[in-house]
């Protein structure tokens, strides 16, 4: 593994690897195979429910780790180093934000998305709504941004920074990656991802942690960060909001609402609508939550998670700062962990995509389907989605990583806000119906794409260059458009329920917030009153950390 003090080294010299990071390299990949291995052996995995729901049996600290390491791909660490080296510590709101809708997931969605029976997030739409356009409509968006989004920047950063390290063939790299993590995820299923994810985590944490202290040491410690950071002119260009010189409110987490790079109006509502949508609605992170053996332990995974999104201002963000310190060429402080946290994102994303389309898809063109057939359809997904990256990575090669990121943000602020909206509805809103939840989305659709068009036929002007793009564009934050876009699809969505007939009360038991039976739906998922009155006692101190952590940085 790479030093942090090779700062004078060529690129060739970082490519030299000894015998000692080969068993490294060796090491790590046998014990992900192990783990996958073991875990794949602890449920059934001939059956639906044990394969892409785990059994419904899984504990709360592999849950929670799980959570953690799928939110934390390879694409989000680079991006996290390199937007605090770019604009200072900001760009952990991203991750404290995470924390309330953690806990939104555990102690209202989850209820609901249980007592309804579901295996997958359109599912639940369907039958809350009725009909199979929106399930349709959502399953062919999560796939699609699945595949272009999320597997793009995990692969192109992960398999870049396997190549600088090791000097491997980006193809050699990428390939072996994808073989050993479809390896353990079409034979074990859900099971085999969380508890590999469970190993990632450790192995992400305990290097970043590792990393810090040494980027800390560098500097004399923490004190000396923000004077050092404001005196750190690059020698290559950083780009960032101030022609790449360092910010003045660096180590501000809250900045101004109309002039600063990541507004605290949008900070604090915009990206709660995307956080809303990333983990109380993405299958993603909800399968995880969905195989707790009791409410209990989804809400300590929760809260475990939360905790571990604690960390990243920390052991990323600030690590990334002191290497614009250290090393003004921008070089990661975090190729020790790259590799879990793009292996643990990707396991994540091929098995919840092949469960969209498996349960969601082929089970409408085929609904007839039998446990066997469906299990295999579902492992034949995921060696299609390996083969799909594999075939990527030649695109992504002639893609700019910094305009890959931007990218990544403006889709997610186009695209998700209307998803976030239909769900809030859907679980709080009886009233709502099939009529209005759908033309929501298409309204909400229709000016996500009108946004889109305008960002790619106006990119942003260079530093320095004075800003003509439409007003839209120069002077509507993304996370102030997304804020928007989720209330114009809410007001569509709230407008066409109105005048149209309401769903019949029968439909909606165990369907929404207010109609959910005092019963479980399955007795093994019954709370504990005494671990219930535990967890709700964590969940109030990780909500008075969070609160103190954000006002002490405020």
């Amino acid at each position: 593994m790479m030093d942090v003090n090779s700062t004078a080294g060529s690129f060739s010299s970082l490519q030299q690897f000894s015998v000692a990071d080969l068993i490294v390299i060796v090491a790590y990949f046998s014990l992900n195979i192990a783990v996958g291995i073991w875990s794949s052996c602890r449920v059934n995995r001939n059956t639906v429910s044990g394969y892409f729901l785990a059994g419904r049996d899984m504990a709360w600290w592999p849950i929670g780790a799980s959570l953690f390491a799928s939110s934390e791909g390879s694409g989000l660490f680079i991006g996290l180093a390199g937007t605090g080296a770019a604009g200072g510590i900001a760009v952990a709101g991203f991750e404290w934000n995470a924390t309330y809708v953690l806990l939104a997931l555990a102690w209202v969605f989850i209820p609901v998305y249980i007592s309804s029976g579901i295996v997958t997030m359109p599912e639940y739409l369907q039958k809350r709504f009725g009909g199979e356009r929106i399930q349709m409509y959502l399953s062919g968006l999560s796939l699609l941004l699945s595949i272009f989004t999320k597997i793009s920047t995990d692969l192109y950063s992960g398999a870049l920074f396997v190549q600088v390290c090791l000097g491997w063939d980006l193809y050699l790299s990428t390939v072996l990656m994808l073989a050993v993590t479809a390896l353990y995820t079409i034979a074990g299923g859900l099971a085999a991802v969380i508890y590999t994810d469970t190993l990632q985590t450790l192995i992400m944490v305990i290097g970043a942690i590792a990393l810090a202290i040494k980027a800390f040491d560098e500097i004399g410690g923490y004190p000396n960060l923000e004077e050092a950071y404001l005196k750190a002119v690059p020698a290559k260009i950083v780009p960032n909001t101030t022609c790449h010189l360092p910010r003045a409110d660096a180590m501000h987490l809250f900045r101004d609402p109309v002039s600063g790079d990541l507004p605290w109006t949008g900070m604090t509502f915009g990206l709660s609508v995307m956080a809303t949508w990333y983990w109380c609605t993405d299958q993603v992170i909800v399968q995880r939550s969905l195989s707790a053996k009791s409410l209990n332990h989804a809400k300590a995974g929760s809260i475990l998670a939360s905790y571990l999104k604690m960390l990243p201002l920390f052991i990323i963000i600030m690590p990334g700062m002191i290497s614009r310190i250290l090393y003004p060429g921008l070089r990661g402080l975090m190729i020790a962990v790259m590799m879990a946290a793009l292996m643990s994102s990707l396991t994540s994303i091929f098995n919840s995509s092949s469960t969209l389309f498996t349960m969601d898809i082929w089970r409408r063109l085929r609904p007839g389907a039998g446990e066997r057939e469906l299990l295999l359809v579902g492992r034949a997904v995921t060696v299609a989605l390996v083969a799909l990256s594999v075939v990527w990575i030649p695109i992504l090669q002639s893609s700019g990583g910094g305009q890959l990121y931007v990218y990544i943000q403006a889709v997610t602020s186009c695209l998700a806000p209307p998803v976030t909206a239909v769900f809030v509805l859907a679980v709080f809103w009886p009233r709502a119906n099939e009529q209005g939840a759908f033309w929501g989305l298409m309204a909400g659709l229709a000016l996500g794409l009108a946004r889109m068009g305008l960002e790619l036929a106006h990119p942003a002007p260079h530093c320095g260059d004075p800003d003509r793009r439409p007003w839209p564009l120069a002077r509507l934050h993304y996370l102030h458009f997304a804020l928007l876009l989720c209330a114009a699809t809410g007001a569509v969505a709230a407008g066409g329920s109105l005048l149209s007939a309401p769903p019949p009360r029968t439909r909606l038991r165990n369907l929404t917030w207010w109609t959910l039976s005092p019963e479980p739906p399955r007795r093994d998922a019954a709370e504990s009153p005494f671990w219930a009155r535990v967890c709700c006692a964590n969940a109030l101190a990780l909500l008075a950390v969070n609160v103190f952590c954000c006002a002490y940085f405020a």
